[in-house]
C-alpha cells in the first residue's frame, strides 16, 4: 500500500513560516509522499518561495509539486522553482518523475494545467487570438501531462499519479460559483488522464470546492486545497499494482 499525502494553496508567506512545519515532521510516520498542488506562495515572489522551502525542507519523505497561479503572478516562476528544488523539491511542468517509497515505484506526472471550462460549456480555440491562445495554453498543459503518463507507465510504475493546480473534472468544484468554472479548470485534463491512465488525480486551485469526484474514465480526483482540506495534508492509500496488470491499480481508499 502507497500513502500519499497531498495538499495545495498553502500560501506561504513570511508571516506565516513554520505553520506547517511541526505536521510536516509527521510524514514519515503516515506516507511515502509528499504532493504539492501548487499555489505554495501569495504572490510567486522568491522571498516566499525561501518560505515554502524551510516548511519542506529536509522531511524524510520525497516532495513533489507543482506550481499554480499565485506562484506566476509575480512573473518569475523560474526563481520559484530554483528555490524549491535547491530545497530538495521536484517540481513538475510536463514532466514526469519516479521516487521510491515502500518498496514501490511512485510515478509523478505534472502540470499547472489552465483553464477553459468543461464539456458542453468550454472555450474553443477560434475568434481573436488572445482567445485562441488561451484554449492552446490549456491544450499545451493538457498534452504535457499525457505525454508524462505515458512515460511513467513505459517506466513500469506500481502507482501513476496526476498532480494539476487546476481542476480536471468539474465534480470538485461544487461550491465554487458556476460562472467561475471556466477559470478553475478544463476537461482537456481529464482527457489525458483517461488516455493515458492514473490511479489518483489531485489538484487545488477551488478553495470554495469539494474534495471527491471523477473522471468519467473512473480515475479519482482529489481537490487538496488547503481551505478544502482544512488540515496540513491529506494521505490518501492506493494498492501497488499486481505484475501482470494493465488496468487502473485498484480502488484504495481515501
Amino acid at each position: 500500500m502507497i500513502r500519499v499525502a497531498a495538499v495545495g494553496d498553502i500560501h506561504m508567506g513570511p508571516d506565516n513560516q513554520g505553520l506547517l512545519r511541526p505536521a510536516f515532521e509527521t510524514l514519515p510516520e503516515c506516507a511515502d509522499i509528499l504532493l504539492l498542488a501548487g499555489d505554495l506562495t501569495r504572490h510567486g515572489t522568491p522571498g516566499e518561495a525561501r518560505v515554502v522551502a524551510k516548511e519542506v525542507q529536509g522531511l524524510g519523505v520525497p516532495v513533489v509539486a507543482v506550481l499554480g497561479n499565485h506562484d506566476h503572478h509575480a512573473e518569475c516562476p523560474e526563481e520559484v522553482t530554483a528555490v524549491l528544488e535547491d530545497a530538495g523539491v521536484r517540481v513538475l511542468e510536463g514532466q514526469a518523475t519516479v521516487v521510491e517509497g515502500n518498496g514501490a515505484r511512485i510515478g509523478v506526472a505534472g502540470t499547472k494545467g489552465f483553464g477553459g471550462g468543461f464539456v458542453g460549456r468550454s472555450a474553443g480555440e477560434f475568434g481573436e487570438p488572445l482567445m485562441k491562445e488561451f484554449v492552446r495554453c490549456s491544450r499545451r498543459c493538457a498534452d504535457g501531462l499525457r505525454t508524462s503518463l505515458d512515460e511513467l507507465a513505459r517506466n513500469g510504475c506500481d502507482v501513476r499519479i496526476a498532480l494539476t493546480h487546476f481542476s480536471p473534472v468539474p465534480e470538485t468544484l461544487a461550491g465554487e460559483p458556476l460562472e467561475i468554472y471556466p477559470f478553475l479548470g478544463s476537461y482537456l485534463l481529464a482527457e489525458a488522464i483517461d488516455t493515458s491512465g492514473a490511479d489518483l488525480a489531485v489538484h487545488g486551485h477551488a478553495h470554495a470546492g469539494t474534495e471527491h469526484g471523477m473522471t468519467s474514465g473512473g480515475v479519482r480526483v482529489r481537490n487538496v486545497a488547503q481551505p478544502v482540506i482544512r488540515r496540513a495534508f491529506n494521505v490518501y492509500h492506493l494498492h501497488i499494482r499486481e505484475p501482470a496488470a494493465t488496468g487502473a491499480a485498484g480502488n484504495g481508499s481515501g
